[in-house]
């Protein structure tokens, strides 16, 4: 019998995704629960899991295709009789346990992926196989593609490059950043030299390059407009003399609990918004315009903004208000990590409550943040600079960074916003003060 396979809603109402790459072809036998490719939603690239064993019998969509939830992605041909899905009877919906949001397979399946070998034949002209002759109807199989990431993809649209000429040097053959860079330096110089870096647009010698407005870039948009034009914003600035701050950390780094942890001002940053939104309540809400209601947490899911390969993500740390300042640093090195690798699940991107944004690693000093959707307040860190700055009556080289919170005026009148940012201010500054807000 033939099943289909229809692209899940894999989580948070996500209405579309885009076909990543494909690690199957027609005529595979796979598994239940085999990896047959990944799919990049507007959150993360998300592995799908068969919820069938059986054959591949068509693959629907190609690599960079976007395509709506609800769509059938691949099928198969699954036997009528036998254990698991691929078991159900025709008239009956194949029963599974769930993997991913409406659909997947047994969770201890385990078997080892089956690879059939290929059979390539035209129109009219059947090929044969090891085990038998092939059937006498034309046979369409279609060509494993080349696996990489959207990044890799546009940087190879841009330079004009087709991935199918590329061998990738990465994890199970995955094309990567440098083997698009070195195939355009042997293009341009006709060696097996590599170019440093891949040339801008500027140098590529087009007029101009178009690309489409999808994934992360498209969520991202959208959710920043809906912001922008949905809450008021307000945002103030705070320039503080955190000197004080940064020997702490200094000291920190050389004691053995935090060996191996980094711990940075962001780190400490985090800590104090933990300790304000006690205080200041306001600033961990929630606006529901269909409830007209405000909702206020009482815990803390903390937003870092995060710029990957992807574009701009904002995954969260789950109860950052119960975490010691240890925990918090090595949350926020394995968050960082994790969305870098392009590996930040859904589940991490949903539910935050106040956000960080911390545009000093860019060596810039202020700006206006815009609410992270739904959130009621974002902080700014600045560079920490030396400069001359009045400490204890005289004129010092101090380390200094400037503060910025954005809040959504509906939620936070000037005074709630002010106080909060002067708390986080003087544990920055001075993180003993973190015993009297504490």
């Amino acid at each position: 019998m033939l099943a289909e396979f229809k692209l899940p809603d894999l989580g948070e109402g996500l209405t579309e995704s885009e076909i990543v790459s494909w690690h199957v072809a027609v005529g595979d036998l796979v598994t239940l629960n085999q990896v047959l490719g990944e799919v990049e939603t507007a959150k993360a690239v998300v592995e799908l899991p068969s919820p069938y064993a059986g054959t591949v019998a068509s693959i629907t969509h190609e690599p960079g295709t976007t395509v709506d939830v609800g769509e059938v992605i691949i099928t198969f041909e699954v036997p009528d009789s036998g254990a698991g899905p691929a078991s159900a009877p025709e008239e009956e919906a194949p029963k599974r346990i769930p993997t991913l949001v409406g659909y997947g397979a047994d969770p201890e399946t385990s078997a080892v992926p089956v690879r059939r070998q290929r059979v390539f034949a035209t129109a009219g002209a059947p090929a044969a196989t090891p085990e038998a002759t092939a059937p006498a109807a034309p046979v369409h199989v279609q060509a494993e593609r080349p696996r990489s990431t959207p990044p890799v993809r546009k940087l190879a649209r841009d330079l004009g490059i087709e991935l199918e000429l590329l061998a990738g040097s990465g994890e199970r053959g995955l094309i990567t950043r440098e083997d698009v860079v070195a195939f355009a330096g042997d293009q341009a110089k006709g060696t097996e030299t590599a170019v440093a870096a891949p040339p801008s647009s500027m140098e590529t010698g087009l007029r101009e390059v178009r690309t489409p407005i999808k994934g992360v870039q498209k969520a991202m948009a959208q959710a920043m407009v809906a912001s922008a034009f949905t809450a008021p914003h307000v945002t103030e600035f705070m320039t503080v003399d955190v000197t004080a701050g940064m020997e702490f950390l200094a000291k920190l780094r050389q004691r053995r609990e935090f060996d191996g942890v980094k711990v940075t001002p962001l780190t400490l940053a985090a800590k104090a918004v933990a300790l304000a939104v006690v205080r200041h309540p306001e600033l961990n809400s929630h606006w529901d315009e269909a409830a007209q209601e405000v909702v206020t947490f009482n815990y803390l899911n903390l937003g870092i903004a995060a710029a990957t390969p992807r574009g701009l993500l904002v995954p969260n740390i789950k109860d950052a208000h119960t975490m010691g300042l240890r925990e918090l640093a090595m949350a926020l090195g394995g968050l960082a990590e994790t969305a870098r690798a392009g590996k930040t699940a859904p589940a991490d991107l949903a539910g935050g409550t106040f956000s960080i944004t911390n545009i000093g690693v860019f060596g810039i000093d202020g700006g206006t943040p815009i609410l992270n959707p739904g959130e009621a307040g974002i902080l700014a860190l600045g560079a920490v600079r030396k400069m001359p700055w009045e400490h204890q009556g005289q004129v010092a080289l101090r380390d200094v960074m400037t503060l910025s919170l954005s809040f959504d005026h509906r939620l936070v009148d000037g005074e709630h916003g002010s106080r909060f940012l002067a708390d986080v201010a003087a544990v920055v500054a001075d993180p003993a003060m973190a015993l009297v807000l504490g």
